[in-house]
């Protein structure tokens, strides 16, 4: 089943499916914060950095599968596959958009 993403995050899973920190990093705004595994990352370079340790520690494969509007966040449930522990997983991704960036996120079981 395909679901139809808003364009930052479409871009952001794109980025992620072919492990580009740094393409990640240019989905969010200057400021954006990333809260994943108990850990707050903020600003463009940390999360490039978060995502760069993410993608040279694990192999995985995400799949978005449902989308929904929650008090101003989209959230996105993705199905995870790979080399980490407890795989496989689904995750929300809980989502702040900035007109054509990711002004937040936070990414929970």
């Amino acid at each position: 089943m395909s679901i139809e993403l808003p364009s930052p995050i479409a871009a952001y899973f794109s980025a992620d499916k072919k492990a580009n920190a740094h393409a990640i990093a240019e989905c969010f705004t200057q400021e954006a914060v990333v809260i994943d595994e108990g850990n707050t990352y903020t600003g463009r370079d940390a999360i490039r950095q978060w995502m760069a340790n993410a993608s040279t520690q694990y192999t995985y494969t995400v799949e978005p599968f449902t989308i929904v509007e929650d008090g101003g966040r989209t959230v996105v449930t993705s199905h995870l596959v790979g080399n980490f522990p407890g795989s496989p997983v689904d995750l929300r991704y809980f989502f702040v958009l900035d007109e054509d960036k990711i002004a937040e996120l936070e990414i929970v079981p």
